[in-house]
């Protein structure tokens, strides 16, 4: 057995080879750090002792787990090892064929539905925003002058190879100090976005580093603030602050605007878009989530231009301070008049029932299900927008999730069937020519 076969995908080599890599980053980085504090008296930055730590952290664990990796490549039968590296081209020859999908928006919801998504397609590009300002991507963001991480963190882990430790490690909260509340993922992205020219080239190395199936994008590298405007003319500066001021007003939004108004996307994120099979809007926050996005120059444009099947996924419930009292056309047409089009193509409503008692916590905060009706029905057929609707739900610990699993073997399959279709009709354009 020679190092090229300890590189082949399935055997947890690369992937400490990486950790130990960036351990060795952060050690020479921290430990610069705290030299020049306690040698040269200069100023010591915060993080400095904490990337030292992590970095002994890292290359240790990389060492451990690396040694261990080859001691069980090694103890392991030839024929076994082959079955497995088998096992594991064909499944990535399978994703591999899966169809180019291009999902966009922010929060949870998105991070949960790329979970389902990476086991049918391994062609996925998360376009994610970067308008949050609450919470530890908030005060990064402030400290640094870098773009919040912390819907872009979720996704990468959504999307990454990871073992279940390193994922644990970098969800990770501190509990106290100066770090309380702060994400370990967060501090890891911003370590990154230190050592490397700019946020993108920071976000494309972690996406290596993690394994990342496909890719994670932010939708622009330009700093950007939310706006909201009520109904009662008042207006809103800052993605947290917005659902806040619409529950103290008792006033809904009117619109929301980004300053500056001229941002670029980046060019990957356009060529993505244009290329894709089908572009998914949601699940997520209608307006902090999901049409800070379509804000951004061109986004929008390159959606509506894109040959791909759009799907907007509702959210089960709806958002208090947000979409209080939406039903499923409201979300509809505010997606539409954001992305400047008269229609896309599915919009996936969730049919399930809802348990009573769970319900009941939800309606504490003000949130309600979102069902549609027989008029809605009739309206978006109209429009020639097909309404799915199945048991979209999962709930755990009393919490109401999107069920990835079905809602992406669902997109997948649908997709395919465009494109066969496209296809299909091309084959016959051509055979008339």
């Amino acid at each position: 057995m020679d190092l090229f076969d300890w590189l082949k995908p399935g055997l947890k080599i690369k992937r400490w080879l990486f950790l130990g890599s960036l351990g060795i980053a952060f050690f020479i980085l921290g430990g610069y750090g705290v030299i020049n504090k306690l040698f040269l008296r200069n100023q010591f930055f915060d993080y400095y002792g904490i990337l030292l730590l992590l970095g002994i952290l890292f290359i240790g664990m990389s060492l451990k787990k690396g040694a261990a990796s080859i001691i069980n490549l090694l103890d392991t039968p030839g024929a076994f090892i082959k079955n497995k590296i088998d096992k594991k081209l064909y499944e990535k020859r399978i994703l591999n064929k899966g169809p180019k999908t291009v999902v966009i928006g922010g929060g949870t919801g998105l991070s949960v539905l790329l979970r389902g998504l990476k086991k049918y397609t391994s062609n996925i590009t998360a376009i994610v925003t970067v308008a949050d300002d609450g919470g530890g991507s908030g005060i990064l963001r402030e400290d640094l002058g870098m773009l919040p991480p912390g819907d872009i963190r979720n996704c990468i882990l959504a999307l990454a190879d990871t073992e279940p430790i390193m994922e644990k490690l970098l969800q990770y909260r501190f509990e106290e100090g100066q770090l309380k509340g702060q994400s370990f993922g967060n501090l890891l992205i911003a370590a990154m976005n230190g050592i490397s020219d700019n946020f993108e080239e920071a976000i494309k190395k972690i996406n290596h580093v993690l394994a990342v199936t496909g890719k994670v994008l932010p939708v622009t590298v330009e700093n950007i603030t939310l706006y909201g405007k009520l109904k009662n003319g008042k207006v809103i500066k800052g993605e947290s602050q917005i659902p806040i001021k619409v529950k103290e007003m008792d006033s809904g939004i009117d619109q929301v605007f980004i300053k500056p108004g001229n941002v670029k996307p980046l060019e990957e994120s356009l060529e993505d878009i244009m290329n894709a099979d089908v572009i998914i809007l949601g699940p997520g926050s209608l307006y902090t989530s999901i049409i800070p996005n379509l804000l951004v120059e061109n986004i929008g444009k390159s959606i509506k231009d894109s040959h791909a099947t759009k799907v907007y996924i509702t959210n089960v419930m709806t958002q208090p301070g947000e979409t209080d009292g939406y039903t499923v056309l409201d979300h509809v047409e505010k997606i539409l008049k954001y992305l400047k089009s008269e229609k896309i193509d599915c919009v996936f409503v969730n049919g399930e029932k809802i348990p009573k008692e769970v319900l009941k916590k939800y309606a504490q905060d003000g949130a309600e299900p979102i069902r549609i009706t027989k008029e809605e029905r009739k309206i978006l057929k109209e429009r020639d927008i097909h309404v799915i609707e199945g048991p979209f739900v999962d709930i755990k610990k009393q919490y109401i999730r999107h069920d990835a699993d079905k809602l992406s073997e669902m997109i997948t399959k649908l997709a395919e069937e465009e494109k066969d279709g496209l296809d299909k009709k091309r084959r016959m354009d051509v055979s008339r020519v």
